[in-house]
């Protein structure tokens, strides 16, 4: 992203007459009557805003490429999938050492897709503070933040240079968390949380005892809301209405917010990307991690086994000879409900999406303007907006008025050769229990099936290393990331009670 230009009247000029090139001159309606302050407010913000991208952008969501008339959609290559339920151990325990050597080499990095809010769950607090009610309280990013220090201790262990084995967080936010999530990775307190989750985090370390200087909060980029007929909508007379780019503006966020840079200056090779919802995610999984650089693919993508032919997830699959995801809503009764034919009474298409990606870092870098290329999504929305002909604030939207365009984080799959991507099955109950809904009965992905994810997942490993969970807690036993990455290093409860809540 180029420089920002300086606030002057040549400039405000020179961008004025941009927008009007594009027919979108009308954004600057009102720009006489603003105040010093508010003028520049605007041209800060219009500068940041390719009017010939925003039209290319919508123009192409209004004209989408045509789908080949005979789609073919077959599972991908065995050559190109491993799952963790049927792989050998020694395949497994050599993905597990490659990757840890990988981290202690100071080689892996990790994103986190962290730009939304609490807003379904009743807090408009970024989704990543969020106290799923374990018994220590930990926050979303806590859990997470822990499983790195955990990964960096048992890579440091094998590594030869153990000060390398560091592995750099970029926490990818939105306009509307960004800051909030500064600040409660700082231990501030946040207006938006509840006191009693203030105080948990007041107890707590800055960063969550992460290296501050390997923590990057960075920021996902923006798209204009337009109107029905393409034209950009004001929110107000000072300030243009826009929404966040979806978690496929990912990619052109690490270009314009130097997050390649630092990561290219820190010599990183293999990135690991997680949606921050996820409770369970294995943040830079060594196995994830050891497989895809293995495999010496651009992309590789965790998924879990979709639970019956009426699921509606997205499928990982090839599509006219390309790894792509296609919607459950895509794919008729009989192509669902199909049965493999080496494995009896499981699903021929199962591999559902669950957003967690490898990439290598010479893949990202590589992307160019290929970043502006990834495919806009229509959403019709209820916009409050300024009204450009009467300059009155509209509002109270009864009905969809206009339209985000938002770009999806795997989108580019098909722009890969099958050769070039790869598919890593894990256990549901072991890696993924996201958070989406409120609690409420019979809910799910809801903070209690959350916490339960957690404290069953401790119970197994507590009773694989013979040891017996008897601590009056149905849900099971909340083992903290600190002790315990994935379930190694419990030997010494060989043979005895657990009565704690949480070790």
């Amino acid at each position: 992203m180029a420089p920002p230009e300086q606030f002057s009247a040549a400039n405000v000029a020179a961008l004025k007459a941009k927008f009007e090139s594009a027919n979108q001159g009308h954004i600057f309606t009102f720009y006489d009557s603003l105040s010093d302050s508010e003028k520049k407010a605007f041209f800060n913000q219009v500068q940041k805003i390719d009017p010939a991208r925003v039209n290319k952008l919508w123009e192409y969501a209004q004209n989408p490429p045509a789908e080949p008339e005979n789609t073919v959609v077959e599972p991908l290559p065995e050559s190109a999938t491993a799952s963790i339920l049927d792989s050998k151990p020694e395949d497994l325990e050599r993905w597990y050492n490659l990757g840890l050597d990988l981290i202690g080499k100071g080689e892996v990095a990790v994103i986190l897709l962290a730009g939304g809010q609490g807003t379904r769950l009743g807090s408009k607090a970024p989704k990543g503070a969020f106290n799923i009610q374990l018994t220590s309280k930990k926050s979303l990013f806590q859990i997470q933040a822990e499983r790195i220090l955990k990964i960096q201790q048992l890579a440091a262990e094998r590594a030869k240079d153990k000060s390398k084995a560091q592995v750099p967080w970029y926490v990818m936010t939105s306009g509307p968390t960004r800051s909030m999530t500064e600040k409660f990775f700082k231990k501030e307190k946040l207006a938006e949380l509840l006191d009693t989750d203030n105080e948990n985090r007041a107890q707590g370390k800055p960063y969550f005892g992460l290296d501050e200087n390997n923590v990057t909060i960075f920021e996902q980029g923006v798209l204009p809301c337009y109107d029905f007929n393409g034209k950009i909508m004001l929110a107000s007379k000072g300030e243009v209405a826009v929404a966040p780019d979806g978690n496929g503006g990912i990619y052109k966020a690490l270009q314009d917010e130097g997050v390649l840079d630092d990561m290219r200056k820190r010599g990183i090779k293999h990135v690991h990307a997680y949606c921050v919802d996820n409770c369970l995610a294995k943040v830079a999984d060594p196995v994830f991690l050891g497989f895809s650089a293995e495999k010496n693919v651009k992309i590789a993508t965790k998924v879990v086994r979709k639970r019956n032919a009426t699921e509606s997830v997205g499928l990982i699959l090839s599509k006219n000879g390309r790894p792509d995801v296609v919607e459950y809503s895509e794919i008729d009764k009989a192509t669902a409900e199909a049965e493999d034919p080496k494995h009896p009474g499981v699903l021929k298409f199962r591999a559902a999406n669950i957003v967690n990606h490898y990439y290598s870092f010479a893949y990202l870098d590589g992307m160019g303007d290929k970043v502006n290329a990834l495919p806009p999504h229509i959403a019709k929305k209820k916009i409050p907006h300024c009204d450009v002909e009467t300059g009155e604030a509209v509002t109270n939207v009864t009905k969809p008025n206009g339209i985000k365009l938002e770009q999806f984080v795997f989108d580019n799959f098909k722009w890969l050769e099958l050769d070039e991507f790869a598919c890593f099955e894990v256990q549901r109950e072991d890696e993924f229990s996201p958070l989406k809904n409120a609690d409420a009965p019979g809910a799910n992905d809801c903070p209690t099936t959350s916490r339960q994810g957690v404290k069953a997942q401790g119970r197994r490993w507590a009773e694989a290393a013979g040891a017996t969970v008897k601590n009056g807690d149905d849900e099971g036993l909340e083992i903290s990331p600190l002790t315990s990455y994935g379930g190694e290093g419990l030997e010494g409860w060989k043979g005895k009670e657990i009565t704690e809540s949480t070790i």
